[in-house]
């Protein structure tokens, strides 16, 4: 591919007020708009106290703020792309960048938590106008973890030194739902210190999360899975409590290595990867593992009687590849493994839990689409502006995921790059004739059938 003329025939220049770059939007905002997303902002957000009118029209700037990440923004000066060419035709109310940063700073911990209000209901709205959790009447996962990230302003509100040596991080904790058949959606995210430990406010954290996947419509099997840094027992209380099943990995704690050791070598059950996994230790490709249960293993038993559980815990083993098998000319005297443990009461037969468990990893997809989104930066010096940027990312990707289920099927498991790309992206002319508006979108646009369903469905009748 060349270009096909020659330098001096070729100009540019910036003076069409009737195109725009971001046609997608329009109906991603009307999807938003029928899920009520400016009417729950409006009746759970207030914020009191300002002086300087941050806190009017709470309802446009949230929307003003979720266009633009849904356009790619990762900063708040990056929301000005909605400004350009025909926007004003196409929407109202959007507000500039620098009284969307003056917004953003007004909140507190008490507003960030009426953000949080709102993007529980807002995702139960997307659940009950799009497909966004197929068979979600059977079975739900909800996945909890944490992560780092990093931030380089030293006058950042809560920015520490914490896990990674010589790095000042704030510490995200996010929570997804996800089906069998589905991409995950976010159920709740927290915004907290660098040195916040990972299971601090586990227990609330998972009660909402539960709470949210209910008003999602999961009104099947719910069954919560999480990494050893959530195995406590006001975690798995919470579960009980909300009547949901828990599947969390443990450590090789004394009391789990001694009841490893006791299962007999008959006990352990072969295991084929579909596709291979790297060794944590080596980075070498394994395909094969052995599985075996304890059905009957008591946790927590130094506790009081009231937070002992007894469940199951099933251990998966692989071969140690760190230690090789055959040193010199002598061969090995015994196979040496490396066993990871998991505690669960959930129904599944063992090698059909320990693939769920596994499963686990989906959320580690989620977390690198918001570091390559807006999550790239956080933009504020201020702690609960960056906590409601959390936020407003959150409500943004469960929009894109229900845009991209309304789509197509392709693209209800693409990523939200692809979605943006495909759908968001879409540059339009503007045609204005007795009062109706016609976006006129490239010829042969390759994602043009989504395309126009997408918009055909958003502008149809409610369902």
């Amino acid at each position: 591919m060349q270009v096909s003329h020659t330098p001096a025939a070729v100009s540019a220049a910036f003076d069409d007020p009737n195109l725009v770059a971001l046609a997608g939007l329009v109906p991603v905002m009307r999807l938003a708009e029928r899920c009520g997303l400016s009417g729950l902002v409006t009746q759970k957000v207030e914020l009191s106290g300002t002086t300087n009118g941050a806190g009017a029209s709470a309802g446009a700037k949230v929307s003003s703020i979720v266009a633009g990440m849904a356009a790619g923004a990762d900063s708040i000066d990056d929301l000005h792309v909605l400004r350009h060419g025909a926007m004003p035709a196409l929407f109202r109310g959007v507000r500039a960048p620098s009284t969307l940063g003056t917004f953003l700073r007004a909140f507190t911990h008490g507003h960030a938590l009426q953000l949080h209000a709102v993007h529980r209901r807002f995702l139960g709205q997307l659940a009950a106008h799009t497909p966004l959790l197929p068979g979600a009447d059977q079975m739900v996962f909800i996945d909890v973890d944490s992560t780092h990230k990093r931030v380089y302003g030293r006058a950042k509100q809560g920015a520490e030194y914490g896990r990674f040596k010589g790095i000042r991080t704030l510490h995200p904790l996010l929570a997804t739902i996800c089906t069998p058949t589905s991409r995950p959606v976010i159920a709740t995210v927290r915004m907290r210190r660098g040195k916040a430990a990972d299971s601090r406010g586990a227990p609330k954290f998972v009660s909402e999360a539960l709470a949210t996947a209910v008003e999602a419509g999961c009104t099947g099997t719910r069954i919560l899975r999480a990494d050893s840094q959530f195995y406590n027992a006001g975690v798995i209380a919470a579960c009980r409590r909300a009547g949901a099943h828990f599947s969390i990995t443990c450590g090789m704690n004394p009391s789990i290595k001694r009841a490893i050791h006791t299962l007999p070598d008959q006990a352990w059950q072969q295991i084929t990867y579909p596709t291979a996994v790297p060794d944590p230790a080596t980075g070498e490709l394994i395909s094969d593992a052995e599985v075996a249960e304890i059905p009957a293993y008591t946790a927590f038993a130094s506790r009081t009687k009231a937070e002992r559980v007894t469940a199951r815990l099933i251990v998966r083993r692989v071969r140690d590849l760190a230690k090789p098998a055959v040193v010199g000319e002598q061969g090995e005297l015994f196979p040496v493994w490396r066993y990871h443990p998991f505690f669960t009461d959930q129904p599944a037969q063992t090698l059909q839990a320990e693939r769920e468990h596994r499963h686990h990893a989906v959320i580690e997809q989620v977390i690198a689409d918001s570091k390559a989104s807006a999550l790239a930066h956080l933009p504020s010096a201020h702690f609960h502006a960056n906590a409601a940027w959390l936020t407003l990312w959150a409500m943004t990707y469960n929009l894109l995921r229900a845009t991209g289920a309304q789509a197509s099927a392709f693209h209800a498991r693409a990523t939200t790059a692809t979605i943006r790309t495909h759908l968001v992206h879409v540059p339009a002319r503007i045609a204005r004739s007795g009062r109706r508006i016609t976006l006129h979108l490239p010829h042969n646009w390759p994602w043009q059938h989504a395309w126009t369903h997408l918009f055909s469905t958003a502008h149809g009748p409610a369902g």
